[in-house]
């Protein structure tokens, strides 16, 4: 037994937390304390995240051969390529219930619950396999699940006749209720670090500046290193997250002056980034500490949602992601891909720094990546493009390219991923959606 699992009387129990001022900052995993009151890696939590791009991606260059070290990723994969031995590509996989009821809501509403969907003014859907995984298990963190968006939910209805709220929203906590998006990440890390009132005006490394000390004196000194790099990111999300609480103060107080809704603005107007990188990667940086403070172990990331209004001046694009999507082919859409995808990358290498046990937040986390088709131009979606990073405690093997397309439709079914996913945290169900299986070779 390493040293690291070995019990001692000196072990702090991992369900220390530093509190004061009305937040409780849970920690992250460190050699002095057990983890999760338990020892060994089996008592190390299991995350998911799924992390959603509509339109589809450049299929010329949504490419991957090859495995391990040896893995050679297309141009709009290769953000991953300093994690890709803890990457699985996934080619064929696709969600009949989505299929043969028209374009962009029909294709987008049961993404995460393989559900059937209905036309007209009631919504219809599925309770979503990370509200599925959040109400087994999300009782063990602060927050059940993490529900994020980096553009407004649409209203009405498309020209098929589907609300929009199913092209806006990829979390569903039953058929007739999608979960909230929080869009703003100011608002995000003030539900997650029990931020309220005036207590927003103090830095939380201040709040708990004396239970910290106090605990930098028990732990060892690999820890005191951990510790401090811990709190300095914690407190360089803060300091972004300040600017950004600021611009919301101001949108809020212009809506009034104005006599109209926050979300009927534009950015950055409405109090959201204008950069479309700083949007996203707050957004990612949340999560990131959300998983490693075990805050929660559950979140998705609408990055650009179906129909999105998103612009891309920085990636020398002039249409806005829906318009670009109709020319999926062209070098500007691969860009957009990356892009989205490079959110992915960027989430899976962060918490790859972080150890945990035997490994890193990652080896024990499943990110998922993924698009509600695989061509814009043509809106097909008769297969869709998803990447995973993470091998969920080393109960999925990585590193590999998976390719269902000529498995037959009963053996592609993305629900049948989704029972593999929760089978490996612990969620075991005889049917999810509309697959009673696991996926083969998963």
């Amino acid at each position: 037994m390493s040293d690291r699992n070995r019990p001692t009387a000196n072990k702090i129990d991992r369900r220390t937390v530093l509190r004061g001022a009305g937040v409780a900052m849970a920690l992250p995993w460190m050699e002095s304390l057990s983890a999760w009151g338990a020892v060994g890696n089996d008592a190390l939590p299991k995350r998911f995240a799924a992390m959603f791009m509509g339109c589809g991606v450049n299929q010329k260059y949504w490419t991957a051969e090859g495995s391990g070290k040896d893995m050679k990723l297309g141009l709009s994969l290769s953000p991953l390529e300093s994690v890709k031995t803890k990457v699985n590509v996934i080619h064929g996989l696709f969600n009949k219930p989505s299929t043969g009821h028209g374009i962009h809501p029909a294709m987008t509403g049961s993404l995460l619950s393989g559900a059937e969907i209905t036309k007209g003014p009631i919504v219809h859907a599925g309770i979503t396999v990370d509200q599925m995984l959040a109400n087994r298990i999300g009782q063990d963190t602060a927050q059940p699940s993490m529900v994020l968006a980096c553009e407004q939910p649409m209203t009405g209805f498309h020209e098929t006749n589907y609300s929009l709220a199913y092209s806006s929203h990829l979390s569903w906590q039953n058929s007739d209720s999608p979960v909230p998006n929080e869009v703003y990440p100011s608002l995000a890390f003030d539900t997650l670090f029990e931020n309220r009132g005036s207590s927003r005006n103090l830095s939380i490394l201040d709040r708990v500046k004396d239970r910290a000390e106090s605990l930098t004196k028990k732990i060892s000194s690999g820890d005191k290193s951990k510790l401090d790099e811990y709190l300095t990111s914690v407190r360089e999300v803060e300091k972004r997250i300040d600017q950004q609480r600021k611009s919301k103060n101001v949108a809020d107080d212009k809506a009034k002056t104005q006599n109209k809704p926050v979300f009927a603005m534009e950015r950055p107007a409405n109090g959201l980034p204008e950069d479309q990188r700083e949007h996203a990667r707050l957004m990612v940086d949340l999560i990131a500490i959300a998983f490693q403070t075990d805050k929660t172990r559950v979140a998705t990331l609408l990055l650009a949602r179906d129909l999105s209004a998103l612009y891309y001046p920085f990636l020398d694009v002039k249409d806005g992601h829906h318009a670009a999507s109709h020319n999926d082919t062209s070098d500007g859409y691969e860009r957009i891909a990356r892009f989205h995808l490079s959110q992915m990358a960027y989430l899976a290498t962060k918490l790859d720094a972080m150890p945990e046990g035997d490994g890193t937040v990652l080896d024990n986390s499943l990110l998922m990546w993924f698009s509600n088709m695989v061509s814009g131009t043509k809106h097909d979606n008769t297969k869709i493009p998803i990447i995973t990073a993470g091998g969920l405690g080393g109960s999925l093997q990585t590193g590999r390219v998976l390719d269902y397309t000529t498995a037959g439709n009963d053996n592609r079914k993305v629900s049948s991923l989704y029972l593999g996913i929760m089978d490996r945290m612990g969620v075991k169900l005889d049917q999810f959606g509309d697959a009673t299986t696991r996926l083969a070779n998963l």
